[in-house]
């Protein structure tokens, strides 16, 4: 992974540099600018919590995956000679795909040369990025202290033995990815865990697959 100093960091993030690029490419793409990422004309959205992925289904077929790296070069074309054009490019990447594909990757080094080590770094440095396939839905349960006393690690193992996968995987039809947050500062509620960006307070073991089952 490579370091970023923490001016070059802070450059990378700035948010008013990230919307100012990103609408500048929405004005041309994108009918009315409305949405922060490209949409994908997959009949579906992506309910995902995470700020960089709104738009774009993980898991598309291959000759999908095709057509959005078309718009991804287009996307590349007109921001590559924008400062700090890296990250922008990124959340339109996840946007499209729904996590960082390596070609996709690939193609953003060419452009801006630098090394997929460093977009790696960059991208490996926020937790909103992925560079593996992610569900429709993401869980999070919470471990922190007040829900982990009050029984998080039972309802996490459940969440883990009806959806069939560990923390950090995807489920195989791609419609669940599940995680473990340190807090949501919900303590009151707990134990707790987030659908997307739905809470879901004060859960027991048993009403795992009741939650699940609202999500399809």
């Amino acid at each position: 992974m490579v370091l970023l100093s923490g001016s070059r960091r802070a450059r990378l993030a700035s948010p008013l540099a990230r919307r100012q690029t990103r609408r500048r490419w929405r004005r041309r793409h994108e009918p009315g600018g409305a949405s922060p990422t490209p949409a994908v004309s997959t009949g579906t959205d992506h309910p995902s919590g995470d700020p960089a992925t709104v738009a774009g289904v993980a898991g598309t077929a291959p000759a999908d995956e095709a057509a959005l790296l078309v718009r991804l070069d287009q996307a590349i074309a007109e921001l590559k000679e924008t400062p700090g054009a890296l990250i922008p490019l990124l959340q339109i990447t996840q946007g499209l795909f729904g996590y960082l594909p390596e070609p996709a990757l690939q193609r953003i080094g060419r452009a801006l040369n630098k090394s997929i080590s460093e977009i790696a770094g960059v991208a490996g440095f926020y937790s909103f990025f992925s560079t593996t396939p992610r569900g429709r839905h993401t869980v999070r349960v919470c471990l922190g202290t007040a829900c982990y006393v009050r029984g998080g690690k039972r309802v996490l193992e459940t969440f883990k033995h009806t959806l069939g996968v560990d923390v950090g995987q995807t489920t195989p039809s791609r419609q669940f990815s599940l995680e473990v947050a340190r807090c949501l500062g919900a303590c009151g509620i707990a134990p707790a865990c987030l659908v997307d960006n739905a809470v879901h307070q004060s859960i027991k073991p048993n009403q795992v697959p009741a939650i699940l089952e609202k999500y399809g």
